[in-house]
């Protein structure tokens, strides 16, 4: 997610945290942004550090910086990422099928924080909008879905 529009770029459904491996996250991330991140913030899950290590790490300047001593307060800290967390369990204990790897429940949520979702942090704006992004239509949902239906 994008810290300044709150724009949801990736997601993964992991089997467990515990022997996860994020690589694909992360390369499907800098595949949609077109560009490696400069500064990801993460929790302390190994296996986010790792992955940055693999993909993001470079010797070169200018270098991604990865901070994962994540504190609650303070302007690097992943709070954001956490609230969209907390959106999805809370679905999750109510909608069946949310676990599955391929599940197209969490592709529909995406584009609804995205594109029809308004924040208040954004005042009032959507991410979509936050980052340039207008989706004209008196109904968001139908002006997506058609405009999908066109770029087959």
């Amino acid at each position: 997610m994008d810290d300044e529009t709150r724009y949801w770029i990736a997601q993964e459904v992991a089997d467990t945290k515990f022997k996860h491996d994020a690589q694909s996250l992360f390369h499907e991330g800098k595949e949609i942004a077109g560009r490696r991140p400069n500064v990801l913030i993460t929790d302390g899950l190994r296996a986010y550090h790792d992955a940055f290590n693999r993909k993001f790490y470079q010797n070169s300047s200018p270098r991604s910086k990865h901070i994962n001593a994540i504190k609650f307060d303070g302007d690097m800290n992943n709070n954001k990422m956490e609230r969209i967390n907390g959106e999805i369990r809370d679905r999750e204990k109510v909608m069946r099928g949310l676990k599955k790897k391929d599940t197209p429940i969490l592709k529909g949520y995406q584009i609804f924080h995205n594109f029809i979702r308004t924040h208040e942090g954004l005042e009032g704006k959507t991410p979509a909008e936050a980052c340039g992004i207008k989706v004209e239509g008196e109904n968001k949902w139908i002006t997506l879905i058609q405009n999908a239906s066109q770029n087959k």
